[in-house]
């Protein structure tokens, strides 16, 4: 792999619009930047274009696609051998509709919350004492209610913006976890707010008349991945990045009995695909 000299930094949803900006800024840092993408055409021709930018960039592009515990552990044995400094979990749906993954979980969770935790846990061998890990998290965790029934919701029970608050709090509630179990690891979420991009559409008759009178005044990409990209920087662990701040994490978070019973309730549901070193290190 080229740039092996360099730190590796991977970002999921590389072809995203802040998961491009992160990944332009990163590679222009001299960081060697693996592009986790579930399009490798469109990864390809990012690419080209940051090359044709940054001569000396250091890319490489890998096929990931997050709800597939399958695809996962493809890509994570592409890395056997790597040190991976530090993990941008971009990557994320908002889901027009109830779907179901391979494995029968609602789509947003089996992205966002599973399929971010998998990848993570799996990645931990290869990730030194010091590495920085960001999970990107939304305002809509805020509003969110979750139980450990989530995996039990129906299509009535679906709702876009209700389930993909949910799915995001279950990651929060996972980056808490992993930040008491590896202290060593420097743990923090990014909240980017409503940022322009394809995530807030919502499929609906109404999307036109929110793209003329709502669009224009929500962040650039630039502006909604700043605080991902200042976490991975940081050497704070278990903050709350948002805007140009940097919280400590909602004590309702920090302290709610969810945070461990959802780790168990996950490990349970992904034990097949942790390594032994993996599940040792993560429980």
């Amino acid at each position: 792999m080229e740039g092996t000299q360099k730190d590796v930094v991977i970002v999921t949803g590389a072809t995203g619009s802040m998961g491009a900006v992160a990944t332009r800024k990163l590679a222009a840092e001299g960081k060697h930047v693996i592009m986790a993408c579930r399009n490798t055409v469109k990864a390809e021709a990012l690419r080209w274009e940051i090359l044709k930018e940054q001569p000396e960039a250091s890319l490489t592009i890998l096929p990931l696609e997050l709800s597939s515990p399958t695809s996962i552990q493809s890509f994570v044995r592409s890395l056997e051998g790597k040190r991976i400094t530090a993990l941008f979990c971009n990557a994320g749906i908002k889901a027009h509709r109830y779907m179901q993954n391979e494995e029968g979980y609602e789509m947003d969770f089996a992205t966002n919350y599973l399929g971010n935790r998998l990848l993570t846990l799996l990645l931990l061998p290869l990730m030194p004492e010091g590495a920085h890990i960001v999970l990107m998290v939304s305002l809509t965790t805020k509003l969110a209610r979750l139980d450990l029934r989530w995996k039990e919701r129906g299509e009535r029970e679906f709702g876009q913006l209700s389930t993909y608050g949910s799915s995001k709090l279950a990651l929060l509630y996972f980056a808490i976890g992993l930040g008491r179990r590896h202290p060593g690891l420097h743990v923090n979420v990014s909240d980017p707010g409503v940022v322009n991009s394809n995530m807030i559409t919502m499929g609906r008759w109404y999307d036109p008349l929110a793209d003329l009178f709502f669009r224009p005044f929500i962040k650039t990409p630039a502006q909604g991945v700043q605080p991902a990209l200042r976490a991975l920087q940081s050497e704070h662990t278990l903050k709350y990045f948002v805007g140009n701040k940097v919280k400590n994490m909602p004590a309702r978070f920090l302290h709610s009995p969810l945070v461990e019973l959802l780790w168990k309730q996950a490990d349970t549901l992904q034990q097949a695909y942790l390594t032994d070193k993996t599940s040792s290190t993560g429980k």
